[in-house]
């Protein structure tokens, strides 16, 4: 079993590489590569291009605009976990140390001195994952000058156990110091150094929440969590002053703990209520495989310990008597093992993140924006950065979200502005350098055009397509995944649509730009001369009457993606540049030259002018992506390669969504839990419905999910028209027996 201390274990790195396969079974014969004839290029490239004279920022701007900077760079704490403000206080501050310490002090950025606002080392045990855990002043403390804490007491000369403390205490009238004499109004035995929880919060209700972990006894075999007979795995509720409110659930319930609230937790590690719309949202740490974020109800059981997530974990004991609430969100400790707990974003300063749940992993430090459909639904994952080993997130009185993290220092969610003095980030498409001739759609001499086999489907709209890389570097090559692109690289992807009278409609032309710190990708939307387009700093939808492939019009949504948007398809688990792979390269294309032009097949041409950091070899060895609309090609290759393309960027391990299918094509069939799987988000009211039920389509959760347009539509964004003939597609291969 696990048993990872969040507080004295080393950061570490996220692992985002997935293992490589088969063929997929893909059958599709490989190109042969013609000699090339007398007088003619060796191949289709004539030389090695070399990316130069872009006028991007060197340090770009990260996903959405969004940095992480130190709030108060001339403070340092010791193990920091809670920062915060008190009501009718905006001008101060105040942060609490593990070890038991909390300061006061002005909250500017240039603020150089703290004072000691309350101490209670005398009687904290800061040991692994205990201490002074929680935080929170009183709504009314402008009137009453209270404020609570959370903390392990110390409880000699047990070195692990100690009970876990809720003390209140009353603050001089300037807000500088509390008493140290408290009132203690709850205090428990918890028999372990770990999985204390740590969040203390008042509710928009006046009322005071407190979630505690499960005992941290591995995989709690005292059943702490499902039993209400303990406060231990739970979420308790309490009034100011401590006693237990007559409408908690439980109160009366033979055998319960009045104070629960909700339970089936293992180690709920920071909760918040959304100031928006009064939603208590908790990270609920793991056991060996999965980190889980829940939307908390009342009287609500979240499954640990027969539930890790959405998978069952010890299914020997006897069922819940009551139905288990799934997370909204989990993910694989392939990208992370300790969650924490963050806030739904509701300040002013950054418009593109509103209403967007901001949460974090201890190990990782990586920093994600959930978006979701009401707190009912996950949509989308989006990466934004990291910090080092984060604690916890909280906001300041006006909502802005601000991160304590272990090195010491408390961060500030904010915009990324450009420095003084350093390169402004263009605006429009023809400022970037990307293209010579921006209306002409002349690329820059060091970017490739390429085509791949098998497109995404983009709501009816074509594409073309370029990278590259700067001067001096090479692309590291796989055979089955994700190409290694190095820094400095720069992929494009340029969209038209054919309107009703049957002229082409430049659309947007997107940018993705390889940094230190990962991926960052644009949306350049295009004017309605089609002459530039300009950068767009949120997402837009537009209605457009377009020309379908058969000939008939029809009005449809037009969806430009924003910012952050960019990667919620580019998901990082799958790679960001989605087509620069090998079976997606592995084609002829025509290469023009002076004189004339050649056909050659892409991944020789880049092998020829020693693009890859090896020789690679004759591209017939390699497998080649098989074209969904290729009716000569076998039904389960095209069906395979439908779902490989158009859904595993994020239905793959490490991708950002909260099932656990993996739909890539070097998965086999019986190993990606989708056929014969009960769903694990509802049933959409299909009797007897499976992710996809062998030989029966309306019964095939996959299939109905491609077929609508509301929220239960998948792909859940940037999408408003059905694909019928991927819809088609797929259904044939299921009432095939989806094999």
């Amino acid at each position: 079993m696990r048993q990872v201390s969040r507080w004295m274990m080393v950061c570490l790195a996220a692992g985002l590489l997935v293992a490589c396969g088969g063929d997929g079974g893909n059958s599709t014969p490989p190109i042969s590569i013609t000699p090339t004839p007398p007088g003619e290029p060796a191949f289709g490239l004539q030389g090695k291009p070399a990316l130069k004279d872009l006028r991007f920022p060197a340090a770009g701007v990260s996903s959405g605009e969004i940095r992480f900077s130190k709030a108060f760079p001339n403070l340092s704490f010791s193990a920091p976990l809670w920062f915060g403000q008190a009501p009718g206080q905006p001008g101060r501050a105040y942060v609490a140390e593990q070890g038991g310490r909390i300061w006061v002090f002005d909250f500017n950025a240039a603020v150089t001195a703290k004072t000691l606002f309350l101490d209670l080392t005398d009687r904290t045990r800061a040991n692994g994952e205990q201490g002074l855990l929680g935080v929170a002043f009183a709504p009314d403390f402008a009137s009453n000058r209270v404020v609570y804490a959370y903390y392990s007491k110390n409880t000699a000369p047990d070195v692990n156990a100690g009970n876990a403390t809720v003390e209140r205490f009353t603050v001089s009238a300037d807000g500088l110091t509390a008493n140290r004499s408290g009132t203690v109004f709850f205090s428990e035995p918890d028999p372990f150094n770990n999985h204390n929880g740590g969040s203390l919060l008042f509710g928009p209700d006046g009322m005071l929440y407190l979630a505690l972990g499960d005992g941290g006894s591995g995989g709690d075999p005292q059943n702490n969590g499902q039993n209400l007979g303990s406060v231990l795995g739970k979420v308790l509720r309490f009034r100011p002053d401590g006693s237990i409110p007559a409408d908690n659930p439980f109160v009366g319930t033979s055998g319960a703990r009045g104070e629960v609230w909700a339970y089936g937790l293992r180690n709920p590690y920071r909760a918040s209520f959304d100031r928006g719309t009064g939603q208590l949202w908790l990270g609920d740490v793991g056991q060996n495989e999965y980190e889980e974020i829940d939307v908390v109800t009342k009287g609500g059981n979240y499954g640990w310990r027969l539930r890790e997530g959405m998978h069952d974990f010890n299914t020997t004991d006897a069922r819940a008597t009551v139905p288990l609430i799934e997370p909204i969100f989990e993910y694989s400790h392939d990208l992370g093992c300790s969650i924490t707990g963050g806030v739904v974003y509701r300040g002013g300063a950054i418009p593109q993140l509103a209403g967007q749940y901001l949460y974090s992993d201890f190990c990782s430090g990586t920093v994600w924006a959930l978006q979701h459909e009401s707190g009912q639904r996950a949509l989308a994952n989006v990466e934004l950065g990291s910090v080092p080993n984060p604690s916890g997130f909280t906001e300041d009185l006006s909502g802005e979200v601000y991160i304590t993290a272990y090195d010491g220092f408390v961060y500030r969610v904010e915009p990324n502005t450009a420095a003084p003095g350093s390169t402004p980030f263009p605006q429009k498409l023809s400022e970037t350098g990307l293209f010579t001739d921006t209306a002409a759609l002349t690329p820059n001499a060091g970017l490739i055009e390429y085509e791949i086999n098998a497109p995404f489907y983009s709501d009816g709209s074509r594409k073309r397509r370029w990278f590259g890389i700067p001067e001096g570097s090479v692309v590291g090559f796989s055979t089955a995944e994700k190409y290694d692109l190095p820094v400095g690289s720069a992929t494009v992807k340029h969209f038209e649509i054919t309107l009703a009278n049957g002229s082409t409609r430049r659309l947007e032309t997107r940018v993705f730009l390889r940094y230190a710190d990962g991926w960052q990708g644009y949306t350049y939307k295009w004017n309605a001369a089609g002459t530039d387009a300009d950068l767009l700093a949120g997402s837009e939808i537009e209605t457009i009457v377009v020309r379908a492939d058969d000939g008939s019009t029809r009005a449809q949504d037009y969806e430009y993606p924003s910012r952050a948007a960019c990667l919620n398809c580019h998901t990082a688990a799958a790679g960001v540049p989605l087509g620069v792979r090998t079976a997606q390269l592995n084609r002829s294309r025509v290469y023009p030259f002076t004189g004339g032009s050649i056909t050659d097949n892409q991944l020789r041409a880049y092998n020829g002018v020693e693009l890859f950091n090896r020789d690679i070899g004759a591209a017939s060895q390699y497998v080649v992506q098989t074209n969904p609309t290729d009716t000569t090609a076998p039904l389960a290759a095209r069906a395979r390669s439908y779902l490989e393309v158009n859904c595993s960027q994020c239905h793959q391990p490490g991708g950002p969504t909260g099932t656990d299918m993996d739909l890539r094509l070097t998965t086999p069939t019986a190993s990606t839990r989708m056929v014969g799987v009960a769903p694990t988000g509802g049933d959409l009211g299909i009797a007897g419905a499976q992710r996809i039920r062998a030989g029966n389509k309306v019964q095939s959760l996959v299939w109905e999910r491609m077929r609508r347009l509301d929220s239960n539509r998948m792909p859940p964004i940037a999408s408003h028209v059905v694909d019928e003939a991927g819809l088609a597609l797929i259904g044939q291969w299921i009432d095939a027996g989806a094999n």
